[in-house]
């Protein structure tokens, strides 16, 4: 009915594989949020990580703009993020599926 489970199976190791090995690679791609025309920055991984926040002195002295300008910089930094992670751990997933027919997982 299945075919070659014992290839299936292995089928489904390298794409587990696959995926720890994106899951590494996406800790090194760096993204960039920012807000108020770049006076808030934030720097992510795809696996979204904070790494970095940088703030321009100027908004030092007024906390309430610094807290909604470091809200809209990190969802911006973890949405880009997000994105990278989805499209990268999909094509991981995908690339080591095995061919199943009436089971296309992925369009």
């Amino acid at each position: 009915m299945f075919g070659d489970i014992s290839g299936m199976m292995q089928k489904f190791k390298a794409a587990k594989q696959k995926v720890e090995e994106t899951k590494l690679r996406l800790d090194s791609v760096l993204v960039d949020g920012q807000s108020n025309g770049g006076a808030v920055k934030v720097t992510s991984t795809a696996n979204r990580e904070i790494k970095a926040i940088e703030i321009a002195d100027a908004l030092l002295q007024d906390k309430e703009a610094l807290e909604d300008y470091l809200i809209i910089a990190l969802n911006d930094a973890l949405n880009k993020a997000s994105s990278i992670n989805d499209a990268e751990m999909a094509a991981a997933a995908k690339d080591g599926m095995p061919n199943i027919p009436g089971m296309d997982l992925f369009k």
